[in-house]
């Protein structure tokens, strides 16, 4: 609840907007969450050992995928109004980053990116959910 009044809040256009622009604003919140991400495995890369450098790239790999497929089909579903589709994208995107979590072996260092980016993925999918 929290992340999507959170969310919400912090855009103008959410007073007005129906549960179809409402998810949009939640999509956006999903690339942003999503790059946050990546930028932070980018950062990790540099400075981490080889350990977690396998792991790191399999968390690049989902993330790029978050933002080259999962987002994209969101935002098509939505503006064509097939709202299954765009909560198949949405939690597509909370599994990535559930999986990017699990790819570390004891304490991953994207906690919190991953957290973040399956809350609001959940969210957005409970949200869509509402148009079928």
């Amino acid at each position: 609840y929290n992340i999507c009044f959170q969310s919400l809040k912090e855009n103008s256009g959410s007073s007005v907007a129906d549960v179809t622009g409402l998810a949009q604003i939640m999509v956006k919140v999903m690339k942003a969450k999503a790059n946050d991400g990546l930028n932070k495995i980018h950062q990790l890369q540099r400075v981490r050992n080889i350990g977690a450098r396998k792991a790191l790239s399999s968390c690049g790999d989902k993330y790029k995928a978050i933002l080259v497929a999962d987002i994209p089909q969101a935002i098509e579903a939505l503006e064509k109004g097939d709202p299954k589709f765009a909560e198949d994208g949405a939690n597509d995107a909370a599994n990535e980053a559930s999986y990017c979590e699990s790819e570390f072996n004891g304490k991953s260092p994207l906690t919190i990116q991953n957290n973040d980016m399956h809350d609001v993925s959940v969210v957005t999918a409970a949200m869509v959910r509402q148009l079928l």
